[in-house]
């Protein structure tokens, strides 16, 4: 019996070796490098435009701050973000473009369930934790800065 139960567990991970897919490290890298560079051209692209029209610096970086997640919505909508970010890894998740697109595909998935109970609840599923520890952290570390400026450190 227990000869047995070891050619399973053999034929078992000969299966999972099998159907693990394997990755270029090396490829990955470069995948997101260039995924996450484009990115970042587009809007570098926005920036200058915005400030070529005449919006100072502040302005053209919250347009461009608009456009971008815009786009990552309008792409994740049409299902081209999500193959995107399977060609480019990191380099597509990393950037705001990234956090939109969590937002937006929970959105899209759960549609279906009705605009209250599908869309509103779900919609903050993966940014909602973000969002929450974001503004706690900052709060925390508000409060730290105020004590510390009460005491004469800072």
């Amino acid at each position: 019996m227990t000869e047995v139960s070891e050619r399973q567990k053999q034929a078992y991970n000969e299966y999972v070796k099998e159907v693990t897919p394997t990755h270029n490290l090396w490829l990955q890298m470069l995948k997101a490098f260039i995924m996450g560079g484009i990115i970042c051209c587009i809007g570098q692209f926005i920036l200058n435009t915005a400030q070529n029209l005449g919006l100072d610096e502040q302005a053209a970086a919250s347009w461009c701050s608009l456009l971008l997640v815009l786009a990552s919505a309008i792409l994740t909508g049409f299902g081209v973000y999500s193959r995107l970010a399977k060609w480019g890894g990191a380099g597509a998740l990393v950037p705001i473009t990234g956090f939109a697109n969590s937002v937006a595909s929970c959105a899209v998935e759960f549609s279906v369930e009705g605009q209250v109970f599908g869309v509103g609840c779900k919609i903050f599923t993966i940014a909602g934790p973000v969002i929450l520890y974001g503004i706690f952290t900052s709060w925390v570390l508000g409060l730290a800065y105020w004590t510390l400026g009460l005491l004469g450190v800072l």
